[in-house]
Formats: structure tokens, sequence, C-alpha cells
């Protein structure tokens, strides 16, 4: 056989190739941590909420400028969409990861029903949620304040309470004024339950003719708005936080309690189906 004709594709062979070590470089702890900085800071862009996580993780998620419903608001309104919320709080609500859910509201009110999806699914939660008004908790973000399970208002601000009210056309017919009165019973009904203020007080509050100048109902800063039980304390951050994360280590204690009572009857009832 004649070996002159023969050509070399490569320069080492498959063994040689083995021995080549891999220097693509893997990201230092700095770049990761930019990294993570860079996806939070993306978030609180887009959703208005951000992870941290210090012993525990919580997410924070913000209730601003005007809750939109089903049409969209002009570009120089600040905006809550609830098309944004809804899924962000199922996710947190099926998440492992994350141990509580902090909401805070500086929010004129807006849509109702979207007001009332957002509160609903708050309150329909079994992770701890807690929630702290600052600037002003106003109209439907009354009801979202209440759906936490622990609720705080800094002393600053301020809840307005009032009916409801519909933009645009209106029949004046018997059946429109019955459908108000249904709407604000929807409302007062969930205040009433995920709050200490009572039925007659909350309306009695919001038909108020004394206090509103162009307008009908009650303006409750912070104090007022613990003392008619609408709120549960006042507080800051540092108030919200602490709260929280001693609700998220009561669940955890709670929950190894019950891991530690079904391993045992699981082992008794396996210890007694041996004997059998």
């Amino acid at each position: 056989m004649n070996f002159n004709n023969i050509k070399i594709n490569s320069k080492c062979t498959a063994d040689e190739s083995e021995i080549i070590p891999d220097i693509s470089e893997k990201p230092t702890e700095d770049e990761h941590n930019a990294d993570v900085r860079e996806k939070q800071l993306d978030q609180m862009i887009e959703t208005g909420s951000v992870i941290s996580s210090n012993g525990y993780t919580v997410q924070c998620m913000t209730i601003i400028g005007q809750i939109e419903g089903h049409y969209i608001l002009s570009p120089q309104n600040k905006t809550t969409k609830y098309e944004h919320i809804i899924p962000m709080l199922v996710a947190i609500e099926q998440s492992d990861e994350i141990d509580g859910l902090l909401v805070i509201l500086n929010t004129v009110g807006g849509d109702v029903e979207a007001g009332l999806a957002i509160a609903e699914l708050m309150a329909g939660m079994k992770k701890p949620v807690v929630s702290l008004v600052l600037g002003g908790g106003h109209s439907i973000g009354v009801p979202i304040a209440v759906a936490a399970k622990k609720s705080f208002i800094a002393k600053s601000a301020t809840m307005t309470i009032h009916p409801v009210r519909m933009n645009g056309l209106m029949l004046g017919v018997p059946q429109a004024f019955d459908y108000f009165q249904r709407m604000q019973k929807r409302i007062t009904d969930f205040v009433t339950e995920n709050s200490s203020i009572s039925a007659e007080r909350y309306n009695e509050l919001s038909i108020n003719t004394n206090e509103l100048v162009m307008d009908i109902g009650t303006i409750l800063d912070g104090e007022d708005a613990v003392s008619e039980g609408l709120i549960d304390s006042i507080g800051s951050l540092g108030d919200a936080v602490s709260a929280l994360y001693e609700m998220i280590e009561d669940e955890k204690t709670e929950s190894k309690k019950k891991k530690t009572k079904n391993a045992a009857e699981t082992a008794k009832n396996e210890a007694e189906k041996s004997k059998e």
C-alpha cells in the first residue's frame, strides 16, 4: 500500500483530545449577584414586585396609582393591571420557594370588579400575607388592604370610604339603582368579613355628607382606620416585615408538627400491620 497520498485531517487523536482541559470560565460570585440584581430590577420595572431573601423568601408586591379594569387607561396614569397581579398571586401560592407575601398599597382605587378579584385571591391564599398602606388606600383599595391576614397602615396614610359610582352612560331606571346597591353590598360584605368593622358602621362612613365638599364619604387617617376596626395596627415597613416573618415561622413550626404527627401515625399503622 502507498502511504504517501494519505492526508492527515487532524493534528490530535481522540485520546489526545480527551486530556485537553476545559478552560471555559464559570461566572464569579459577583457576576452571579449582578445577574440576580438585574433580573430583580427588570421584574420591578415590569410588574412592580420584587423577591427578597433574608432567611425567609418574601415577595413584595405593590398596588399603586389606579387599579385598571377592562379598559386601558391613558399613559399619563400610573396603574396596577389586574392581568399582571392575578397570575402573580397564583404563582406565589403555588411556589415552594416563596414563604410569604408583602403587599404595599398607595392607590386611589379604581375598577370595582378588578379590585375585588385581587382582594378575593389574597384572602384565599394559605401563605402568610401582610398588607401595608402608605400614602393612601382609597376606595376599592380598602378591600385589598383588609384582605391580608395582617394589615398595617402608616400614621400619615389615609383611606377614603365612599359609595360605589359609575362612569359613562347610565339609565335612570330602578334596576340601575338596584344594581348599585347590590354592588355596594358585595364590597361591604367583603370588608366586614375580613376586618373588625361592622356593616352598619361601614355604611354610615360611606354615606357621610358632613366631611367631603364635592362628594359623600369619609376620609380616615391611620389612627382612625385602626380605631374603626378597618386596619389591624399602626406601623411601617419594619413592623410589617417583622409580622410577616413571625407568621412564616409559626406556619413552618405548625407544618413540622403535622409532618411529625403523620410520620408517627404511619409508623404505628405499619407496626400494627406487621403484627397481624
